[in-house]
């Protein structure tokens, strides 16, 4: 994992070095300070897939290319087979597989997640981004917070929901969750 976020966090100094932005506008454009901003591009701090895809709208590149480095070929459609789709782990806890990575020009982004379980003292980490979120329980059981409220999901069960509110997620039980998340 450790590699992977170092990796990441050299793509967003690479993209700020080739357009002439400074830390401060990016860490700005994410709501986080530019020392955190920082510690992400030296790959001594977790990422948000909320911050990365709205770095890479705001400055015109795909997701794709800060997360995995490559930029996506294909335009009428893209098959990702069961288990074998581009996977980070951007956090200790998360790890993020996305299920179209190789579509060009995507409308969302499609991601089975495994949030691995924590102790219920631990807090969540709260995000939010531009758009909508669509997530699905594929396995285990899941308490998920938007805004002030509290949802517990079962497998099976389904949310869609305003992402610019604060939501973030904890896997109950002791065991990890897996769901599927669309990003719109």
């Amino acid at each position: 994992m450790d590699e992977q976020i170092k990796q990441i966090g050299e793509r967003l100094r690479g993209l700020r070095d080739v357009l002439d932005v400074s830390a401060e506008e990016v860490a700005s454009l994410c709501g986080i300070t530019v020392e955190h901003y920082l510690q992400m591009e030296s790959g001594e701090s977790e990422l948000s897939v909320a911050n990365l895809q709205k770095i890479a709208r705001q400055y015109g590149v795909s997701l794709d290319v800060l997360m995995f480095g490559e930029e996506p070929k294909m335009s009428s459609y893209f098959l990702t087979r069961k288990g074998q789709g581009m996977s980070v782990e951007r956090r200790k806890a998360y790890n993020y597989e996305s299920l179209a990575s190789g579509f060009r020009g995507r409308k969302a982004d499609p991601f089975i997640v495994t949030v691995e379980p924590k102790s219920s003292d631990t807090p969540k980490e709260m995000n939010s981004h531009s758009g909508q979120e669509f997530n699905m329980v594929l396995e285990g059981k899941m308490e998920l917070t938007i805004g002030s409220k509290e949802l517990i999901l079962h497998e099976g069960d389904s949310v869609y929901f305003d992402a610019t509110q604060p939501h973030g997620m904890r896997a109950l039980d002791e065991h990890p969750v897996r769901f599927l998340a669309i990003i719109f």
